[in-house]
């Protein structure tokens, strides 16, 4: 079942937010800290309330096995077709469920709640080395849609 995530699901989405960061901290060290969170429990609570930023669970029975964390955005600017669009800040499905069509069914009720809610499309950003998941979104259908390059200083 996938559902609106509560405050009561925190610990286990700190935990899977752990899991997101350590595979980004083995992929790019330079940039993420290993053993870290993108979200201190403080700052999920207000996340979990706001309409903005719907963030989804999937779970079984009462375990939370995986979440997306979602941000409608607005495109607009002068030379933009105006539209909104569902981002997928962050999907994340447990090590130990993995496989087993969890993080299809997390994706499917985003496309979903983004139809239902007048969006136009939903995007998401992937980094480069990420392959399994760079997998896992183009079986689902998206592609690529911009490319952000890189010159390393340090």
């Amino acid at each position: 079942m996938i559902r609106r995530a509560k405050e009561g699901d925190i610990p286990k989405i700190l935990d899977l937010l752990l899991q997101v960061n350590d595979v980004h901290a083995a992929i790019r060290p330079d940039v993420f800290i290993p053993g870290k969170t993108k979200y201190t429990p403080d700052e999920l609570i207000p996340k979990l309330a706001d309409e903005k930023t719907p963030i989804f669970v999937a779970v079984d029975g009462e375990k939370v096995v995986g979440y997306a964390f979602c941000v409608y955005k607005e495109q607009s600017g002068a030379n933009l077709v105006p539209g909104k669009t569902l981002y997928i800040d962050d999907l994340c499905v447990d090590e130990s469920e993995r496989g087993k069509g969890t993080g299809e069914k997390l994706y499917r009720h985003v496309l979903q709640t983004a139809k239902e809610n007048g969006c136009v499309g939903v995007t998401l950003y992937v980094w480069e080395g990420n392959d399994r998941a760079k997998r896992f979104y183009e079986k689902m259908g998206l592609v690529p849609r911009a490319t952000t390059l890189e010159y390393k200083l340090k």
